[in-house]
C-alpha cells in the first residue's frame, strides 16, 4: 500500500493549523510541518485530487502530490523525527535515537504515516493533561490510537488494561509494533470505524478532530465509567464552544484545558 504526500505551500502558522484541519476531517492521517511547507498523507486509494482543489484553492494554496512508497516511510522520518520532551514527564524518541534520561517515562515510537508522535500540540497537550491523572490499576479506552503513543503511556502510568482503536491498518500495524518496541503487555489493539463498545473504562481518551469526536460524542460517553475522565483533543480554538455546548448536554464537567498554538485539549469527569 502507498500513500500520498502532499506538499502544501503555506507558511503562516494560523493557515497551517486550518489545512491541517480541514484535511484531517477529509482522510488524512499523518502531517509535518515546516516553516514554509505542510506534509500531509493519505491512502494512495483514497487520494482525490479534485477534493484537494475544492478545499486548498479557495485560499490559493498551491500543492505538489507525490507518491510515497511504504518502504520508504522509516527513511524519511530517520531525518525528520527528533525527539520530544514533554517536561521532564515524558521522553518520546524512536528506535534509531540514543537513549533519553532525566525523564519519568521513556516511549520508543517509529511512526508509520500513523498520527502521534508527540510533535504536534495535540498529542503534546493530552500527555500533559494524562500526567494529572490516576492511571494506577484503571482500565482505559483510547479512540484512534494512532501510533498507539498514549495507549502505551497509559500502561506505564499503571493502568491495568487498555484498550486501543483505530480504523486505519497501517495505524493497526504501527501501533502492534510500538507496544512491543515498549514491552507493554496489558494493551489490546484492535480494528475499529468507531466508538461504540460494549465496555465501560475509567478513562477514554480520543485525540482526533471535531468531527470525528462529535459523531462519536454518544458512544464515548457510553464508554466512560460515572466520575470517569474523558480526555479530548485534535481541535482547534475556534471548535471549543461547540464542544463545550455538546459535552454540556450529556452532563460531562469539565476540569481542565490546555491551549498550544491554536489547538486545545480537553479534560472532563463523567
Amino acid at each position: 500500500m502507498n500513500y500520498i504526500q502532499l506538499k502544501i505551500e503555506v507558511s503562516n502558522e494560523a493557515m497551517q493549523e486550518l489545512v491541517i484541519a480541514l484535511l484531517a476531517d477529509n482522510g488524512y492521517n499523518g502531517f509535518e510541518t515546516t516553516l514554509t511547507n505542510v506534509l500531509a498523507y493519505i491512502d494512495e486509494i483514497e487520494y482525490s485530487e479534485s477534493l484537494v482543489k475544492k478545499i486548498l484553492q479557495p485560499m490559493q494554496i498551491k500543492f505538489i502530490a507525490t507518491v510515497i512508497e511504504k518502504q520508504n516511510w522509516n527513511e524519511i522520518w530517520e531525518t525528520n523525527f527528533p525527539p520530544v520532551l514533554v517536561d521532564n514527564f515524558v521522553g518520546i524518541r524512536a528506535n534509531f535515537h540514543q537513549a533519553l534520561h532525566n525523564v519519568q517515562h521513556e516511549i520508543i515510537i517509529t511512526p508509520k504515516m500513523s498520527f502521534g508522535t508527540g510533535h504536534h500540540e495535540t498529542t503534546f497537550s493530552v500527555i500533559q493533561l494524562m500526567q494529572e491523572i490516576d492511571f494506577n490499576n484503571k482500565t482505559v479506552f483510547d479512540f484512534g490510537t494512532g501510533t498507539g503513543i498514549l495507549a502505551i503511556l497509559a500502561e506505564k502510568l499503571g493502568a491495568k488494561k487498555v484498550v486501543a482503536v483505530d480504523n486505519d491498518e497501517w495505524c493497526i500495524e504501527n501501533s502492534i509494533e510500538n507496544v512491543n518496541a515498549n514491552n507493554c503487555k496489558n494493551i489490546i489493539v484492535q480494528n475499529a470505524e468507531n466508538a461504540i463498545t460494549n465496555q465501560k473504562y475509567d478513562i477514554v481518551i480520543a485525540n482526533l478532530n471535531k468531527n470525528i469526536i462529535l459523531q462519536n460524542i454518544q458512544a464515548l460517553h457510553n464508554a466512560v465509567k460515572n466520575n470517569g475522565f474523558i480526555l479530548l483533543s485534535g481541535l482547534l480554538k475556534d471548535d471549543e464552544d461547540e464542544i463545550k455546548m455538546v459535552t454540556s448536554q450529556i452532563g460531562w464537567q469539565p476540569i481542565k484545558t490546555i491551549a498550544k498554538n491554536n489547538w486545545i485539549a480537553l479534560c472532563y469527569t463523567s
